[in-house]
């Protein structure tokens, strides 16, 4: 059984102090985080909820995967825009038959994340709940004006992609199918690595026009970028990226692999890999087309309507 609020309290107070962030001038323990952002800069801030058989499954995802995976879709955010991580909160709901062990090995996993990136977690609320509800706020910083924004992208841009695609989705289709997958730490189904280094190192070279980390699905995440900028786009189905033991399918529709996704004009010469992770040039951004926002060639080089398919709450 998980244990009482003070306790529990006094236990994530001991997790969150493995990180430290020179921005948190004053962490848990007071009603509000007091926290500094460095001259020059501004303020990123974005929350996520993981909810216990909505984004996860205790008989499939181990605790710890499920800390890990909650902090890595903020920071995953902050990586689109360009950003640096500062600092999290969360607000966690258990029920109160939840064995202890369960929380301490999600904080674990929260907490490992949040040290490799020098991220503090710095306050947040706990309650009871019927079902595991973890709410993550990430808050990270830019440069004034530097924000890498959904809205730039403009016609002749080219779209590209780091690392594969549908590898996270492979895995799910594998346990609905009633799998035992091994939960590797590489995988990034259980313990996804957002790509930091990579968005903040676009930024500073002043390289993309439009950038949105990989969470809902290609498909999905180019139609936000294609809306936010009034464009259309054109995919090339041979370019994408597909992850091993995936398809094509899922590489377009499946989510949650916390890639980045961005555009970049043209005249810019990408470099094939940013800090160790490969680029892919996947097609083009187009005039703006009312018919379709993103179109994809086949292997015949046949165009056709990609229709939105990857993850949306509340579809029916």
């Amino acid at each position: 059984m998980v244990a009482a609020e003070k306790t529990l309290i006094h236990g994530i107070r001991r997790f969150a102090s493995h990180s430290r962030n020179r921005a948190v001038i004053h962490g848990i323990g007071d009603d509000c985080a007091v926290l500094r952002v460095s001259a020059g800069q501004e303020l990123l801030v974005t929350t996520d909820f993981s909810i216990e058989n909505v984004h996860f499954r205790r008989q499939w995802h181990p605790a710890r995967s499920v800390g890990h995976r909650c902090l890595a879709r903020g920071l995953s955010d902050i990586a689109a825009m360009g950003g640096e991580p500062l600092a999290c909160f969360l607000s966690l709901g258990l029920p109160a038959n939840l064995p202890q062990r369960w929380a301490d090995e999600f904080l674990q996993g929260l907490t490992r994340l949040a040290e490799r990136y020098g991220v503090q977690l710095a306050g947040g609320d706990i309650s009871a709940a019927p079902e595991i509800t973890a709410d993550i706020v990430a808050v990270g910083q830019v440069p004034i004006g530097k924000s890498v924004l959904r809205s730039g992208a403009r016609p002749g841009d080219v779209i590209y992609v780091t690392g594969e695609l549908g590898g996270s989705a492979g895995t799910l289709k594998q346990l609905f199918a009633g799998r035992k997958v091994r939960p590797s730490p590489a995988g990034r189904h259980f313990f996804p690595d957002p790509r930091l280094e990579a968005g903040a190192w676009l930024r500073r070279g002043g390289l993309p026009s439009a950038m949105i980390d990989l969470s809902d699905g290609l498909s999905i995440d180019l139609g936000h970028i294609c809306e936010e900028s009034g464009v259309s786009a054109m995919v090339d189905s041979a370019k994408i990226p597909v992850a091993r033991n995936s398809s094509l399918d899922l590489a377009l529709h499946g989510g949650e692999d916390y890639e980045l996704l961005f555009t970049a004009p043209g005249k810019v010469k990408m470099p094939a890999a940013i800090r160790g992770v490969k680029v892919t040039r996947i097609g083009s951004i187009t005039r703006k087309d009312y018919r379709s926002a993103i179109r994809i060639l086949d292997d015949n080089g046949r165009a056709r309507a990609l229709r939105p398919l990857g993850w949306q709450h509340f579809r029916l």
